[in-house]
């Protein structure tokens, strides 16, 4: 892949025309099917397993997931026909009497649009119909305001969303609601956290950003002997990678921010149970703090969803591709992925997920130095903060989403300031790897790290030499075999 669709035409390296799968040499369902091997079906066929639990469709009792995605919980307008639920823009409904009207009242408490996504998240998930907010962190804060009270503990994963942290340190705290951190991929651990004031576990697997997992049936079978909750976050992965209610939770959340709506246009959240008098209470908190969705983001939602299964597919093949580029790379010093056999808990993720998913994090020689030069230096991906898009996306985490810990807490947890966070968009993923390497090379030249600096390289600083080694490398990672072979 030549860099010189940057150096004399400042564009992307997409204006190049290269084939979508070309580091492969296989198509994006071939790479994909690779990542799900570990079960001995197909993607389709795999991720249907993560319905099997409902045993019933609101479209037929035999449509797959896929089918689900795009017709669950939803019907033509009956007012026009309208294959697309509407936007039900509307601050009030009109009621024919007191008491009379067709299900909606004001749009606070409830709204056509907003009804609808409930419904298709609910079909998706095998549940009554989702509970649906503004944003991933009103889902969060009405779940712990509708379950916890002064004196109450909560258990909740170490490494997690910085928001969950402020959250309970910085505004819960002072209502009198105690909270212990503990590493959950240990469930001794969260088991010893639990006592007699404890309400919930709340874990987050894989963790945001270190991609720590926590085996969900083991600490499910702590919960429910213990009697208190389980809520996962499960943002990173959804319910067709990672079933995590059929796995023993009692509550799953999302930011539909993230994968769900998937094209960085949206803020949302869900939360979603079989516990129907749980979603009743839920939805009282919601409706008093106001923090339901808008039915213009949940129509946006809506629309993105219908594709989820297909985006899902291609993030997992080209994180596959990017990770197994990156782990063999000469100015990389750390790459996790849980789909690489590297993968401290490989085996748990090969165990409880159907795919590695389309987040990575990774290290760069040279440190927090070359790390920040790095990602100034990118020219495809996308500095920002956000994950799950169609876009590729790197953030730095330390400054970032967990800029609220101290840099202490940030060490202990493996949060450094040199970790890199990437989300892996649907572009070309050669494309994705010639913007790392163009970015990699300008960063370790500019801390002394580059080539030449690596004990034992004979490298002589000329960046077209350079070139042609990471060419080298990017080569003889495109061949290796997808991480489901291994």
């Amino acid at each position: 892949m030549s860099l010189d669709a940057y150096a004399t035409t400042g564009s992307s390296p997409t204006t190049e025309n290269t084939d979508a799968f070309e580091t492969t040499g296989s198509s994006p369902t071939a790479t994909t099917q690779d990542a799900f091997e570990t079960t001995g079906s197909s993607p389709t066929a795999t991720t249907t397993d993560a319905f099997e639990t409902t045993g019933s469709s609101p479209t037929t009792a035999d449509t797959d997931p896929f089918t689900r995605i795009i017709h669950g919980g939803l019907e033509p307008d009956s007012a026009t026909g309208a294959i697309l639920t509407p936007i039900y823009q509307s601050t009030t409904f009109v009621q024919d009497a007191v008491g009379d009207h067709k299900g909606f009242t004001y749009t606070r408490s409830g709204n056509p649009t907003v009804a609808a996504l409930e419904r298709n998240l609910g079909v998706i998930e095998g549940t009554p119909p989702a509970l649906c907010f503004g944003t991933g962190m009103a889902a969060i804060s009405t779940l712990f305001i509708g379950t916890l009270a002064a004196g109450d503990h909560v258990v909740v994963s170490d490494v997690v969303y910085g928001g969950t942290v402020r959250l309970l340190r910085q505004v819960l705290d002072s209502f009198g609601v105690g909270v212990s951190f503990v590493d959950s991929s240990q469930p001794e651990a969260v088991e010893a956290a639990i006592n007699s004031r404890t309400k919930l576990v709340f874990v987050e697997t894989p963790a945001n950003p270190t991609l720590k997992l926590t085996d969900i049936e083991a600490v499910a079978r702590i919960t429910r002997q213990a009697g208190v909750l389980l809520v996962v976050d499960n943002t990173f992965l959804t319910s067709l990678l990672q079933d995590v209610l059929g796995q023993g939770a009692d509550i799953v959340l999302y930011s539909t921010t993230k994968y769900i709506e998937g094209h960085n246009a949206t803020v949302g959240g869900a939360l979603m149970s079989h516990d129907e008098e749980l979603l009743e209470r839920l939805r009282l908190v919601r409706t008093t703090l106001g923090v339901a969705q808008s039915p213009w983001e949940a129509w946006l939602t809506l629309r993105g969803l219908k594709t989820l299964p297909m985006r899902l597919e291609r993030h997992c093949a080209n994180a596959m591709v990017v990770a197994e580029w990156l782990e063999q790379h000469p100015l990389i010093t750390q790459v996790s992925y849980p789909w690489l056999a590297s993968f401290p808990q490989s085996e748990l993720a090969r165990r409880q997920q159907k795919a590695g998913g389309g987040m990575l994090t990774f290290e760069v020689e040279g440190g927090t130095e070359a790390a920040l030069e790095l990602m100034k230096s990118l020219r495809l991906c996308a500095l920002a903060e956000n994950l799950g898009a169609v876009e590729t996306l790197v953030t730095h985490s330390a400054s970032m989403t967990h800029a609220s810990l101290t840099a202490d807490e940030r060490a202990r947890l493996g949060i450094g300031d040199g970790l890199v966070r990437l989300s892996v968009g649907l572009e070309n993923p050669a494309d994705i790897i010639a913007d790392l390497e163009q970015a990699i090379i300008q960063a370790t030249a500019s801390t002394g790290k580059g080539i030449e600096g690596i004990e034992g390289s004979e490298g002589d600083g000329d960046d077209s030499r350079d070139l042609e080694v990471f060419a080298g490398v990017t080569a003889v990672a495109a061949t290796s075999r997808r991480g489901g072979q291994r």
